[in-house]
């Protein structure tokens, strides 16, 4: 099945809410260009809610990142608008839903031509801007050609620079790209991909399916699978150490880890109880750090807003599993389900001075929330009509205790939609809307190997014959999904049901 067909089109038109500054924030609107700040965006890749030891986890320590909640605010209730990660990455720059792009998810350059995105606006705005990490957004207008110049990209988005992955780590080529080139490349050696069904039994990288790159042997050896992070790192501290201080700089720093295939590099083996995935995640812990190191170095902690989340759930993996440790914590589901550990991530955000330290906020907040976010905090006015789907949640980061500002929210399963209103969870039919309990397509760790419980399914995870036609939970009551409130509340389900279908008619 290809990855277009999964990713279903999907999602809702969100009224982008821009709030000024009030309480002890700093007014946005009074913020000049020469004050604004430094904005660091760190994305892990498939990080579950229960993957931080400031969450919950037991078997591993992420002491960097919990600094951050320590000195900023710690949210309980942010989702990611996906379950999987190319529609999430979208959300974030462009604050938009990624149906509404309507270009192809594959390889090519998936943002369209004039479209406003938040590094753009930020440029513009006199910011230096870096995107260093996993892009996963495609490059040129056609299935890029790796050998030649890769326009459009990161930098036709509003990037100044670019290093990274063109995609996951365990798709081809297993490259790094600078800007528009692939690093290390040779003319007299060039990259060549071969689909996985031309791919003999035995060959690496064999078993997932996205194919592999052959050739180019300096531009391969020149990405170490296992240091990948720890490259990322560096270049970031390079970039920190460069700047001049006379332009603020955004940087998406968007890692790599602990996305499959897990592969800590040897100094971190062991170091966790929680199998090589801890080992992974305090790999990425240690990266985090030395991000944050080079700005307390360069005296930047003050004046520098530095945000860090993840782009979906967590994914179950067998011997991790055995080591008592939970991606997800108590959540149903897993990366692709619809269900709530598909899409609710970490989300911590640190501004000294600025934002409220050592808080946590239960209000709901979605990662295409970015956009507007960090705008507000820039003193940046949002252009019209651009980031429909992001809403200014600022204000929250600052007082925490503020009403809320989002109220409700699509969450996208690779299968369908779910909606998020007030407390309740609604979803239009049976199962996880995504691989955890799909009836047919088997991937990752079983719904019963997982260890999940809802009134829907025996202990086996199969499907009760009696199951209810769709889904209804109240997250607040029930955060763990494992009752069905369907046949409970008729009245809600018609409500939320014909809401769903009035949002999503906007496409």
């Amino acid at each position: 099945m290809q990855r277009r067909d999964l990713l279903k089109q999907a999602g809702v038109g969100l009224s982008v809410m821009i709030l000024s500054g009030y309480g002890w924030c700093a007014p946005v609107a009074k913020v000049s260009s020469s004050g604004r700040p430094n904005i660091i965006v760190i994305l892990a890749d498939d990080l579950g809610y229960n993957d931080l030891s400031c969450y919950g986890a037991t078997k591993l320590n992420t002491a960097r990142i919990d600094s951050l909640a320590t000195e900023g605010i710690r949210f309980t209730d942010a989702h990611a608008p996906a379950a999987v990660c190319q529609p999430t990455r979208y959300a974030i720059l462009a604050g938009r839903y990624y149906w509404r792009s309507k270009q192809p998810i594959e390889s090519s350059y998936y943002l369209h031509a004039g479209e406003v995105t938040l590094p753009a606006v930020l440029q513009k705005a006199g910011y230096s801007t870096a995107c260093i990490g996993k892009w996963h957004l495609g490059f040129c207008n056609s299935t890029p050609d790796y050998n030649k110049e890769l326009k459009p990209g990161p930098l036709e988005a509003g990037f100044d620079y670019f290093f990274g992955l063109p995609r996951s780590h365990n798709e081809p080529p297993f490259v790094f790209v600078e800007d528009y080139k692939v690093v290390g490349l040779e003319p007299t050696d060039p990259i060549k991909i071969i689909a996985n069904a031309d791919i003999p039994a035995d060959a690496p990288m064999k078993g997932w399916s996205h194919g592999i790159s052959v050739g180019a042997k300096v531009a391969h050896d020149a990405r170490p699978g296992e240091r990948i992070d720890m490259i990322l790192a560096q270049k970031t501290v390079e970039y920190i150490a460069k700047q001049s201080g006379e332009k603020p700089f955004f940087i998406y720093l968007p890692f790599q880890a602990p996305h499959v295939p897990i592969a800590p590099a040897k100094e971190y083996h062991g170091t966790s109880q929680a199998a090589d995935y801890g080992d992974f995640i305090q790999q990425l812990d240690a990266c985090v750090g030395q991000v944050l190191d080079v700005l307390k170095e360069k005296n930047l902690e003050k004046n520098t807003l530095v945000i860090f989340t993840s782009d979906n759930g967590g994914l179950y993996i067998g011997n991790v599993l055995k080591t008592g440790h939970r991606c997800n914590g108590s959540l149903l589901g897993q990366k692709t389900d619809a269900w709530d550990g598909g899409h609710k991530v970490p989300f911590i955000a640190r501004w000294p001075g600025k934002i409220a330290q050592g808080k946590t906020s239960d209000r709901l907040l979605s990662l295409s929330d970015l956009m507007a976010t960090i705008l507000a905090a820039a003193g940046v006015s949002m252009p019209a009509g651009a980031g429909e789907d992001s809403m200014n949640q600022f204000e929250v980061l600052c007082s925490p205790d503020v009403p809320a500002v989002r109220t409700e929210m699509i969450y996208q399963g690779i299968f369908g939609l779910a909606l998020r209103s007030g407390d309740w969870v609604f979803l239009p039919k049976k199962g996880s809307l995504g691989m955890t309990a799909h009836q047919e397509i088997r991937w990752g760790q079983s719904y019963a190997s997982i260890g999940l419980k809802n009134s829907e399914y025996d202990d086996k995870g199969i499907l009760l014959t009696d199951a209810q036609p769709a889904q209804l939970y109240n997250v607040r009551v029930d955060p763990g999904q494992h009752q069905n409130l369907y046949s409970q509340h008729p009245e809600v389900v018609a409500k939320l049901s014909a809401r769903l279908k009035g949002l999503t008619s906007e496409k």
